[in-house]
């Protein structure tokens, strides 16, 4: 993984105690969106921990170039703020996850992980500004047609994704194993054209095929 940031010594800090977790490599760090998005692309790492407010370059305009040249890499956005301008853009660019500065390291290794494990990390309480912010919008984005290629199974597993349960908690809803989630998560993604889980929750309540409280 690598990690970017312009805050020397919050960027080290997180590098050398991230080093230490298990199954966790950092393999590269920078101080800016411009060369953070060189270093992902030079040594395409599982995932990238990208600061949202950065010289030369924003971390969402870096999330949105990594996305485009090494789309298999997975983002985690950091910010000091939960702002839901920040966190909606974070969404849009392609972002898997989105923490908080002062989560513990324990938060962020675990994040790293869910994240690299092809799920997308969010707050409870950042899901339901996600949430709001996608009622407000009317239109979908892309055409209905594909949101009926979903079967209803996937419907299910959708509503859930939106709510912010894991694969493994889906799978206890349903009865099903978390593989099986899986399974429905990527055809769902497929079937809409998407990059993310979040991106299908946004599309979703865009395009009212969900009903969210």
């Amino acid at each position: 993984m690598v990690v970017v940031d312009d805050q020397e010594l919050f960027r080290r800090g997180l590098t050398m105690l991230l080093g230490i977790e298990d199954g966790i490599e950092v393999v590269g760090e920078a101080s800016n969106g411009v060369d953070g998005v060189a270093l992902a692309i030079s040594s395409v790492p599982d995932v990238v921990l990208l600061d949202v407010r950065m010289p030369k370059q924003s971390g969402i305009e870096a999330c949105v170039a990594i996305k485009e040249a090494v789309p298999m890499t997975k983002i985690i956005m950091l910010t000091v703020s939960d702002d839901e301008a920040d966190l909606y853009e974070a969404v849009k660019s392609g972002a898997s996850g989105y923490l908080l500065k002062d989560s513990s390291i324990e938060e962020v290794a675990q994040g790293i992980r869910v994240v690299a494990d092809g799920q997308s990390l969010i707050s409870p309480s950042m899901a339901a500004k996600l949430i709001d912010e996608f009622k407000t919008m009317s239109k979908p984005d892309r055409p209905d047609a594909l949101a009926l290629k979903l079967t209803d199974r996937e419907l299910e597993v959708l509503r859930f994704v939106a709510r912010g349960l894991s694969n493994r908690d889906v799978g206890v809803q349903l009865a099903i194993s978390e593989n099986t989630v899986k399974n429905h998560v990527r055809n769902i993604l497929e079937k809409l054209q998407l990059h993310s889980r979040m991106e299908a929750v946004m599309y979703a309540v865009r395009a009212k095929l969900v009903e969210l409280d």
